[in-house]
């Protein structure tokens, strides 16, 4: 492969001509749109991001994929301003509840920086240290088109510089009017309101068209104070939010080509974060993203460019004190991101489809803490936790999809990402001079050391898709996979037990420190799956995904120390480092038709089981968050313009735990919620009530209620949302 990291840099830049210059020069032919599925996930469906799409997406023959359309997402879509909550109860996912609005994907095990979250082609990073505003944090559900969730093994085409997965969001495309000079005007506007928090919120859109151009606004509002726990669990401190995004798309298509210009804002005036020091008092981001698709008689190609600014603040909410200028701790942050991503797919033959990429993201992050006016320990001047860091990333990549018969299909791939980084030198609260000991020691240690880091790191992904039987599909892969550290798990310098308190994102209340001297993860995956169906695959479906996955410089932490905390608690102090890991587990999903006629309907019968155990091999201990067995039964029932759920959740005693980070172990429980919805001419009513009975519980994945801590020294883990009566309006126009 390449020798070093300049010949790699200049590799990706050679294939990034190659693409400009060479590739437009064919003819072109669109093929045929797909249709929108049902309401009923498929297993292995083929992909429908955009009309136009073509059906040969790698993502039909990875094991443990799932891909959701805007109909199979409507009863969450309606019901949740947390973009997050569209990803729940699906095969190897599990959600940080941190924010209402900011839940944090986990696949398999493995979350956050380790999952390759992708909206719109943009691999978005969180401009935070405690990761208030990751990806989904960005994006109003509303405007979801697809979610496709790919859980420890991805194409080398869908994502670099990950090792649990990738998960691919797709707004909705640019709509055009099929009649030459026909204008067309589309509106939706949608309203929900939950009993639990009194939360409220607005959504809508409007499209207006002709053949040839397009212009789509889509725009939401919403709010929500602290919501309450079950059976007199009390009021959840820190977990209000409100919230806005507007972005609008330009869309012009001529023939088989569309170029399309979307361009947003989010801002966030305030986020409580419950199992967190500090709340989010201000969050604003401003993004361009342009894309550019051909299809061509020997294939597609996809340019897209794009840039995105955030502004991210803050603070203690009332709820931990509040904040005024002598009070609080402000601290700021301000991340940029620019970068391209050119593919090509090129159709060698009829059985052969070969995948070329290119793709390049400059990020830069400045995260300063100003200075508390009177304040002894916060002064008196600027604290710079990471000084003008940057985080570049180079890949390319190349994969061939051979469909040797009807039955079998491979997909062999390889990539390289180039990661680049490095920051400035930085000062405490005391400037250079006034400091202790320690941390002059520290702030000397990290100025004189060698910062600058390169990584160049390889992945390999290989496919197996085999129909054994009418009644039996076979998938299998083996994928290499490599993480660079973030600029945190490298850069974080602090030494005293408030600062490192505020670099963590794990929801457990201790301090981290970063290291300089982290190599990348390294993950090792073998995942297969049995899909077996009916010949039609229209009455019923079971599929079992088994895998395995070691990491070799698994990113985990060492002990460092400890100090005493608030109402009695331990707080560590612990240090980002590399060890060796290994997750396994088994994901399952079964659909059932039990009934079908003209008199009940569609009654539907859904189920999944999920199992995850993850083990530090240098330690020998327990990974930190990972999700018991848990699962969902429902039953759902389709009347015409109606239709109905009963829904089951049953998570399990959470007893295997980290010691290193006191994480608090839960008991198990079972929760049940119900819904229904109607559809009339151009309305539509959904109304649910969740955790029908009141269940008092905690959350497996929430950590510590760091609020309820500092509001009145109550130690307890987060508690889950109680009852909740909920009801939302659409309009259709």
């Amino acid at each position: 492969m390449f020798s070093s990291p300049r010949s790699s840099y200049k590799l990706s830049l050679l294939l990034s001509v190659f693409f400009i210059h060479a590739a437009p020069s064919l003819a072109a032919e669109t093929p045929s749109s797909q249709a929108v599925s049902s309401n009923t996930t498929q297993p292995i469906p083929a992909i429908n991001i955009n009309a136009d799409d073509v059906s040969d997406d790698p993502t039909e023959i990875t094991p443990g994929s799932t891909l959701l359309k805007a109909d199979q997402l409507k009863d969450i879509v309606n019901n949740s301003p947390d973009t997050g909550a569209l990803l729940e109860n699906q095969m190897g996912v599990s959600l940080y509840k941190s924010g209402r609005i900011a839940s944090l994907p986990v696949l398999n095990g493995m979350a956050d920086d380790r999952v390759a979250t992708v909206i719109d082609g943009m691999r978005i990073t969180g401009d935070c240290p405690n990761h208030m505003n990751p990806a989904l944090s960005y994006l109003n559900p509303h405007d979801v088109s697809v979610v496709n969730i790919m859980a420890g093994i991805s194409p080398v085409s869908l994502g670099g510089d990950s090792t649990a997965g990738t998960i691919d969001i797709e707004r909705k495309s640019p709509v055009f009017s099929k009649k030459k000079d026909k204008i067309i005007v589309t509106s939706q506007v949608s309203s929900f309101f939950h009993s639990n928090g009194k939360g409220v919120g607005v959504s809508g859109d409007t499209t207006v068209a002709n053949d040839h151009l397009s212009i789509r606004y889509n725009g939401g509002w919403s709010q929500s104070r602290d919501y309450h726990a079950g059976a007199g669990g009390g009021k959840v401190n820190s977990t209000q939010y409100k919230m806005f995004n507007h972005d609008v798309t330009l869309a012009y298509k001529k023939d088989n080509h569309v170029l399309s210009l979307n361009i947003g804002q989010t801002d966030t005036p305030y986020e409580g974060f419950p199992n967190a020091y500090m709340d989010m008092t201000k969050n604003q981001s401003v993004f361009i993203n342009g894309k550019y698709k051909g299809d061509f008689d020997w294939g597609t190609l996809e340019a897209r460019g794009y840039w995105q600014r955030v502004t991210h603040v803050m603070n203690m909410l009332r709820d931990k004190g509040g904040h005024t200028a002598t009070t609080g701790m402000p601290m700021n942050n301000i991340g940029r991101l620019a970068g391209y991503d050119i593919k090509g797919s090129v159709y060698l033959d009829d059985k052969n489809t070969l995948r070329i990429g290119n793709e390049f993201a400059y990020y830069t992050l400045n995260d300063w803490w100003p200075p508390l006016q009177g304040s002894m320990m916060m002064g008196p001047n600027t604290y710079h936790n990471i000084n003008n860091g940057h985080r570049n990333r180079v890949g390319t990549y190349a994969e061939l999809e051979t469909q040797w018969n009807h039955k079998v299909t491979t997909l062999l791939g390889v990539r390289n990402d180039v990661v680049m980084m490095n920051t400035g030198q930085v000062s405490g609260y005391q400037g250079l001079t006034g400091m202790n000991a320690a941390e002059r020691t520290a702030i000397d240690r990290f100025n004189s050391a060698n910062r600058g880091k390169t990584d160049v790191n390889f992945d390999v992904t290989a496919l197996l898709r085999w129909k054994l039987d009418p009644h039996l599909t076979w998938e299998t892969g083996y994928a290499r996979k490599t993480r660079s550290p973030n600029l945190y798990e490298r850069y974080s310098w602090g030494t005293t037990a408030m600062a490192t308190k505020m670099v963590g994102w794990f929801g457990d209340g201790n301090g981290y420190v970063g290291n300089v001297n982290l190599k990348p993860e390294i993950a090792n995956t073998i995942s297969t799956s049995f899909n077996f169906h009916d010949v039609q695959q229209e009455i019923w479906e079971l599929k079992i995904q088994p895998y395995y996955t070691y990491i070799h410089h698994y990113i985990n932490v060492n002990y460092l120390g400890s100090m005493s905390g608030r109402g009695g608690t331990t707080v560590s102090m612990l240090q980002f480092a590399n060890h060796n890991a290994q997750l396994y587990g088994v994901n399952s999903v079964g659909t059932y038709n039990v009934w079908n006629d003209k008199k009940f309907g569609k009654g539907v019968l859904r189920a999944n089981l999920n199992w995850v155990r993850g083990t530090d091999l240098t330690n020998h201990t327990n990974l930190y968050h990972m999700m018991p067995v848990n699962g969902t039964l429902s039953l759902n029932q389709y009347i015409g313009a109606w239709s109905g759920r009963i829904e089951g959740e049953f998570v399990n005693a959470k007893g295997l735990t980290d010691p290193l980070r006191r994480e608090p172990k839960t008991p198990g429980y079972i929760l049940l919620n119900i819904g229904t919805s109607y559809t009339w001419n151009m309305f539509r009513i959904d109304g649910s009530i969740d955790n029908v009975m009141n269940k008092k519980y905690y959350l497996p994945m929430g950590g510590l209620s760091i609020g309820d801590l500092i509001a009145n020294n109550q130690v307890r883990a987060l508690p889950g949302i109680g009852r909740s009566f909920n009801v939302a309006l659409t309009a259709s126009f």
